[in-house]
């Protein structure tokens, strides 16, 4: 019989040993079932979220109360009484608190004279809480002329507004959870109890003005109007929540602050926190503004996110006049704000701060500010209001579910799209509504999946049930998971679904954006030409073949990705581009639908580079690299560069003629240069990676259309000449960029003693105008000009000189500043032995042992001051040039070069043709501080990765850095700054550490403080 008991308590979930002595003594349990008339009370318990909490707070309510019996009597026959009691027992202990210690409260959940029907409004609300601290309700509003004042100040007052305040949310909060308790109860909607939620709010805050203006006393032309923001505003208030206020008064502006800051206090102590950091300035700002100084303020110094957030902004209480004229003065300029040009950066900035406040470890729980939560669906939805409710005033509500249905009306959304979105955001609300009543707790955080005693209190308050796949816990993972996709997918369903609806052919019954409204949409988002963004999308998406529905099902997705870049005009031209060059590829749009990452990396390279599309269009198969590498594989983005090279040199050895050879060693140039864009804008790569790969395709390039240039010319005979081809500048010290010319020395002697000097320069001589002819040439692929402007005697001199005919030019004639190009100096191409002993040759050159004379030093210096006069561009901005500019390329490398020369005879460790190594040696060598290298090298390196970036973004060679706009925010973003951030923040950084490295030059270089 025992046993029979414990089961049958348990079925009604209660599970713990003192339940049934609990229900034998209210009266509701007798030996092993329910005495007679409790078994509906048995079964609300049941229905309870927690139905031994519910049990231990009604036992410790009877207690409290002094007529239990006639509670009891109620509970057996007021369905309503028991199932708000119930439910509200067993959801939240708070509220458990608050009536165990008022017993007398329990009337309020009553079907009786306490429960209204309709519910109370704003104005009964009100008029109770000012009744509770002893103002009249009937009296003109508090803070206007003659308004009410509360008999009651200081402790007694905060303690009688807040036990008022709990007794409204007592009684609400019953409403809100009398079908949990009792299914055939009424379910109140979660948009009704954040509206009343809201209602309750604004009556508390006019009972604290009526206290206030007791306690402050203000002079009689204060008037004090107190503006609703945030949820409060629209009308959407949780249980538990700050109430974002803003103050307008006029009169006496001190008087009115101390009004205003007692008003704070007393809320915040009665019934909950209230924030005025929405006003201007914010926290800095003051507290109290007149009428005219918010709307100064807001047209001289407001940024976006605050007509975002002016939104919500409706009178609450105070002097009612002042309220609505507030209101209305600042309603023009929230509907305008789409029209301001930083419209996109401010709503951008502003996503960014909100996906920053979610702790990594609780984002797949955050209700609110997770993805797919709350802010997201609200924040959709008022950025469609800015920028439609411009000329649509049906769409202008604070609420957001209002607002979302209206946008659905007006056919800013799809219909079902809106409707989804809608149960979407009441289901998360009502999660966050019964986690906060719990405890009456400001949270937003779902219970961990480890945690099945929460999620299974929290499923039953929400009136979750079994499905018969899932238990409640499973359903309700079930459903939050669901939800959260769906609203995970909402920048695409609401900003872009309809733009592709307006230009493509859909079915009927979808709704369709105007002309004016795609155009107005699109701006907003920050497409700079929107009437030339719908035009590619109508040729994307036109026709019925099933590239048009692919893109259709992938455009919402790419352009959400496109928006964030600094030019998405550009980028969905590239992309339109593209996709027309590769309409016969089959795998492209395949590629893109089912791999998201290549889709998400494409969007984010053509709204940043104009090289990049161009160098796809003939090098689609790039696009498999941008996929995410497949466990245990390497990363195709990362290739070894030297790896490349040997396949470069193996594929061109395999062509039959000079042509074939040439387009061969061009177009795999081509895919690799590409491949190195990709991985560099997508920071993949380091800037001294960068400049390794780029070099080392350049010189397998060299190499092998030399030897098949070679192999044509001698058409079978043994070649008359052995040719060497010199690696000089950027490309001897394994630091091209993008754009870099290669800079070579040709050296060549007779292949044996039967060919004279003359024929062996004449052979050479040949073999190497074809391959600078082959290599420049006109073609699809990007143009590799050779350059041997510093061979002896310049353009002047020959092309190609014998060994012999260097050492003798360089014995007779060699100035200080061909020393100094030849510190750049290796062999690169052609045969390896001649090659060496031309570096042997070099040495003593390059490598003085007695250093420089100083008449030499001061030769240096003056052919470096000399360039950076006589190069740099008329009207260049010296500061930002990143080649001749201070701090810049140039400016570091000279500096390195001076100390190889001066030491490197002594210090073989100098003896490098790399800069940044040739700097780490003469740091460790002790000619340079710690300190100073470290400077100069991030000079350098700033510099080299904003030159590559200007390359990148322009699809053209520069060396100067935009100065503002779309360029520069694409330089920004291709060196991993924010695509939505400031890029002056770039060019400061950039300012900053090139003019530290200036600094060091002009110590270390030009010797200014010795």
């Amino acid at each position: 019989m025992a046993e029979r008991t414990r089961t049958s308590l348990a079925r009604l979930g209660l599970t713990e040993p003192w339940a049934e002595q609990t229900l034998a003594e209210l009266g509701w349990w007798v030996e092993d079932r329910p005495v007679a008339g409790a078994e509906p009370i048995m079964w609300a318990l049941a229905r309870s979220p927690d139905p031994d909490l519910a049990l231990r707070q009604v036992e410790r309510f009877a207690k409290a109360a002094g007529d239990w019996r006639a509670v009891d009597a109620e509970l057996r026959t007021d369905l309503g009484l028991r199932g708000r009691m119930l439910a509200l027992l067993g959801a939240s202990t708070a509220l458990g608190d608050h009536l165990v210690t008022h017993p007398d409260r329990w009337r309020l959940l009553a079907d009786g004279p306490e429960r209204h029907d309709p519910p109370p409004d704003l104005a009964r609300r009100a008029a109770n809480l000012l009744r509770a601290v002893g103002a009249d309700p009937d009296a003109p509003a508090s803070g206007g002329p003659g308004g009410a004042r509360a008999q009651m100040t200081g402790a007694a007052a905060i303690t009688a507004l807040r036990t008022a305040y709990r007794d409204e949310l007592l009684g609400l909060a019953g409403a809100d959870l009398a079908a949990v308790g009792e299914t055939s109860l009424p379910v109140m909607e979660v948009d009704e109890v954040a509206a009343q939620l809201a209602d309750l709010a604004a009556a508390a805050i006019r009972a604290a003005l009526a206290v206030a203006l007791e306690e402050v006393d203000p002079p009689d032309d204060v008037r004090l109007a107190v503006i609703g923001m945030g949820k409060c505003g629209g009308h959407e208030l949780n249980y538990v929540s700050d109430v974002d206020v803003i103050f307008v008064a006029e009169g006496d502006t001190q008087a009115a602050s101390r009004l205003a800051s007692r008003v704070m206090r007393i809320a915040g102590e009665a019934c909950f926190q209230v924030d005025a950091n929405l006003r201007p300035e914010g926290r800095q700002g003051a507290l109290v503004r007149t009428l005219d100084g918010h709307v100064s303020y807001y047209k001289r110094w407001a940024k976006t996110w605050e007509f975002q957030a002016l939104l919500k902004a409706r009178p609450i209480a105070g002097d009612e006049e002042l309220g609505a004229a507030y209101t209305e003065a600042v309603a023009p300029m929230v509907w305008n704000a789409a029209s301001r040009d930083d419209f996109v950066q401010d709503v951008q900035a502003m996503r960014r701060r909100v996906e920053e406040h979610v702790r990594p470890e609780h984002a797949d729980r955050e209700l609110k500010l997770g993805r797919g939560g709350l802010r997201d669906v609200e924040f959709a939805v008022q950025l469609l209001q800015l920028v439609h409710g411009r000329t649509d005033e049906s769409l202008r509500s604070p609420s957001t579910l209002e607002a979302l249905a209206a946008l659905a009306e007006g056919g800013y959304v799809g219909r079902d799209d809106g409707a989804n979105l809608a149960a979407s955001y009441r289901f998360l609300r009502l999660l966050e509504h019964r986690l906060q009543l719990q405890r009456m707790r400001r949270t937003h955080l779902l219970p961990a999946k480890d945690d099945t005693d929460g999620l299974r209190w929290l499923a039953r308050a929400a009136r979750l049930r079994p499905d018969g796949r899932h238990d409640v816990v499973g359903v309700l993972l079930t459903e939050w998971s669901r939800n959260a996709r769906r609203v995970r997918r909402l920048h695409e369903k609401l900003f872009y679904r309809p733009l592709l609806q307006s230009v493509s052919r859909l079915s009927p019954e979808e709704s369709r954006l105007s002309e004016k409204a795609a155009a107005a949409r699109l701006k907003a988002l920050g497409w700079a030409s929107p009437e030339g963004a719908l035009g590619h999308l109508r040729a994307l998406t036109g026709g019925v073949s099933r590239a048009a529905s692919i893109q259709q099902t992938l455009l919402p997705v790419l352009l959400e990705e496109l928006a964030a870049t600094p030019d998405p005009d550009r980028g969905l031209l590239a992309y339109r581009q593209v996709s027309e060059a590769l309409a016969t590829t089959p795998w492209y749009l395949r590629l893109l639908r089912d791999e998201g990452l290549v889709a998400e990396r494409l969007m984010r390279l053509l709204g940043t580079s104009a090289l990049v599309p161009d160098l796809l269009v003939r090098a689609p198969e790039i696009l498999r690299v941008l996929a995410a590498p497949n466990p245990g594989q390497p990363d195709e983005l990362k290739r070894d560069p030297a790896v490349v090279g040997q396949w470069l040199l193996a594929a061109v050895a395999r062509q039959h003629d000079l042509t074939s050879a040439v387009a061969s060693a061009r177009s795999m140039r081509r895919h690799e240069m590409l491949r190195v864009a990709c991985a560099d804008l997508l920071g993949a790569l380091t800037v001294a990676e960068v400049c390794e790969a780029l070099s080392t395709v350049w010189v397998a390039v060299l190499r092998a259309t030399l030897d098949a240039t070679v192999k044509e010319i001698s058409a079978g005979e043994p070649p008359k000449a052995r040719i060497a081809v010199i690696g000089m500048g950027r490309l001897g010290g394994a630091e091209l960029a993008y754009s870099s010319d290669a800079d070579v020395l040709f050296v060549c002697e007779p292949a044996d003693e039967s060919i004279t000097d003359a024929q062996a320069v004449k052979f050479a001589t040949t073999v190497v105008e074809a391959v600078r002819r082959q290599l420049g040439a006109p073609s699809p692929d990007p143009a590799l000009q050779v350059d041997a402007d510093l061979r002896p005697e310049g353009r002047s001199g020959p092309l190609v000189r014998t060994l012999h005919s260097y050492r003798e030019y360089y014995a007779r004639w060699a100035e200080v500043w061909e020393a100094q190009a030849l510190l750049r100096a290796r062999p690169v191409a052609g045969d390896p032995e001649l090659g060496r002993r031309f570096m042997e040759l070099i040495e003593p050159i390059r490598y003085p042992a007695d250093g420089l004379t100083t008449a030499q030093v001061t030769e240096i210096r003056r052919i470096k001051a000399r360039v950076d006069d006589e190069r740099l561009p008329r009207g260049a901005d010296r500061s930002t040039h990143t080649k001749l500019g201070h701090g810049g390329l140039a400016d570091v490398e000279w500096t390195v070069q001076l100390l190889q020369l001066q030491h490197a005879g002594d210090i073989p460790e100098l003896r490098t043709t790399s800069t940044l190594e040739g700097l780490r040696e003469a740091a460790e060598a002790g000619l340079i501080a710690a300190e100073d290298a470290a400077e100069l090298r991030a000079g350098w390196e700033t510099a080299t990765r904003a030159r590559n970036a200007i390359m990148l973004v322009k699809g053209k060679p520069g060396d100067q850095l935009p100065r503002s706009g779309r360029e520069l925010a694409a330089v920004a973003a291709a060196l991993g700054y924010p695509a939505d951030g400031d890029p002056g923040r770039f060019l400061d950084d950039y300012r900053r550490t090139t003019r530290r490295a200036r600094t060091v030059v002009e110590r270390v270089f030009y010797g200014w403080d010795s």
